[in-house]
């Protein structure tokens, strides 16, 4: 799911851990980002009386994500999670947390009739074997897979709080276990004295809780770059929001795009629905349904929903239609005016074209603050024609984006804005982002056919600089460039390409 950004004209702004007005109840607001927090994004916004509170509720938030998932990951070998799948026919005391997720996973299994469950992982595999061997799984593979998923897999005892585990079947709690360690992230932060809100976004599932009412965009599933325009906007207060979608992770076979969501009821790859988002009180049920609808039918996930109460939805069909609950509608936010657009100086340039940056920031170890990061194009007289993204920490360091900065055009268009923003959206492999550019300026119009250089500046506090620049001539002509690793960009590429239909 994304972090925290600001679209302004064109523009992309986030930041480290810097300040932003709130929405609800109280001035200030802290912001901080992060790459690799349980595989994936974290963006933490804590409402505060000041930034010493802020930073404290910030540990607070980071010290509860490592404790649960040092519990519930199924990647971590040491976790409890895993060490508890190493055992086979004992009643094995287990901490409250994994009791309760083991025993949420029951109940959704039977609320759902089989499309939420943690062995899914068997047939996940099976698939991620297939694209290892680039070769279609068999039938054969696929029905054995779906055979283990049908075992029962544990058995708990609520009085003695013990877990048995009974089948061989791979198992992973990775359906809902990211909105419930963010609900509780969120709890560790409000119970920090000075802390008036927080909002809490994991890789794209948002937990909001205390004063402040958030503006959320959730992404749409066949634009799902940082920069693209979202396909509807809501207003959320003391709820989570949770997005499943099969349009970020897959398994590539023969040329072929397979999604990651998978039935396990029948073991094969789900794709009537791009994009599934749920909205609902408690974060362990919303991530649950969200990963559920993305399986089910519609009629099917509106029987769900109903069975939870304020729980509403939004789903994306593979053809584009938008199935939403009543009362999802009535959050929509007000529509923001869109300028018109005007036409194009040369049809040929972007008439059916759009540049794509793409790139993967170098990874920092277990978990680090996400760099400075500018990415803009300039027009031959080196005039900043568009900003695309602009991450940074605070006005004062902007400076340390030495190129971005120069130009008292792009600053203006930044300092003093408002940074308090979310985004919901299926969940991006950690550090990995997408921008585009249109081939319109700032002000929402085309620019003309011709040479532009397309520039990529990255800098860390203590760390490493990059500046990548390439001129490439917008003529109608695909153009595609790698861009060579560098000190805080592992790897990047600019490619100028016909819009697929």
């Amino acid at each position: 799911m994304k972090p925290k950004f600001l679209l302004l004209g064109g523009t992309l702004l986030a930041l480290g851990l810097g300040v932003a007005s709130m929405n609800v109840g109280h001035p200030r607001v802290w912001v901080s980002h992060y790459e690799n927090v349980l595989g994936t994004s974290l963006d933490l916004q804590v409402g505060a009386v000041s930034e010493a509170v802020a930073r404290r509720a910030e540990e607070a938030a980071l010290g509860e994500i490592d404790r649960e998932a040092r519990i519930l990951s199924a990647w971590d070998a040491s976790s409890e999670f895993s060490r508890w799948t190493q055992t086979h026919g004992e009643a094995v005391l287990v901490s409250p947390e994994l009791f309760e997720v083991l025993g949420l996973f029951d109940q959704w299994r039977e609320r759902t009739e089989g499309a939420l469950d943690a062995s899914a992982e068997a047939v996940t595999r099976v698939w991620k074997q297939a694209e290892k061997r680039s070769a279609l799984p068999s039938r054969g593979e696929l029905n054995s897979a779906v055979e283990a998923v049908r075992q029962r897999h544990w058995q708990l005892d609520a009085a003695h709080r013990t877990a048995t585990h009974l089948s061989y079947t791979p198992l992973a709690l990775n359906s809902f276990a990211k909105s419930y360690i963010a609900g509780h992230a969120a709890d560790a932060v409000l119970k920090e004295r000075g802390v008036r809100s927080v909002v809490v976004n994991i890789g794209g599932d948002l937990v909001v809780r205390g004063a402040v009412r958030e503006r959320v965009d959730v992404a749409d599933p066949k634009s799902d770059a940082e920069n693209a325009a979202p396909i509807v906007s809501i207003d959320v207060r003391d709820r989570t929001i949770a997005t499943s979608g099969n349009y970020r992770r897959g398994e590539e076979i023969g040329g072929r795009h397979y999604s990651h969501i998978v039935d396990p009821r029948t073991g094969l790859p789900c794709y009537e629905i791009l994009s599934s988002t749920v909205i609902a009180s408690n974060p362990a049920d919303a991530g649950a349904m969200a990963t559920a609808f993305s399986v089910l039918a519609p009629q099917e996930s509106r029987r769900v929903a109903a069975s939870v109460p304020g729980a509403e939805y939004l789903l994306i069909t593979r053809s584009g239609q938008r199935i939403m609950s009543p009362g999802f509608a009535a959050l929509i936010a007000a529509a923001q005016p869109v300028p018109s657009p005007s036409p194009a100086p040369s049809p040929d340039a972007w008439d059916g074209m759009q540049l794509t940056i793409t790139f993967d920031l170098a990874k920092q170890g277990m978990r680090a603050r996400r760099p400075y990061l500018a990415a803009w194009v300039e027009d031959t007289n080196k005039f900043p024609v568009r900003t695309l993204a602009l991450w940074y920490n605070r006005d004062r360091w902007l400076p340390e984006l030495r190129a971005w900065y120069r130009s008292d055009h792009v600053r203006a268009a930044a300092e003093g804005k408002d940074l308090a923003h979310s985004i919901a959206s299926a969940t991006r492999s950690s550090g990995h982002y997408t921008l585009q550019w249109d081939g319109k300026d700032n002000q929402g119009k085309l620019v003309k056919a011709g040479k532009y250089v397309v520039y990529i500046e990255c800098a860390r506090e203590h760390g490493g600089y990059d500046l990548f620049h390439h001129e490439i001539d917008f003529n109608g002509t695909p153009a595609k460039v790698e861009i060579p690793e560098g000190h805080e960009i592992a790897s990047a590429s600019i490619d100028y390409h016909k819009i697929a239909r």
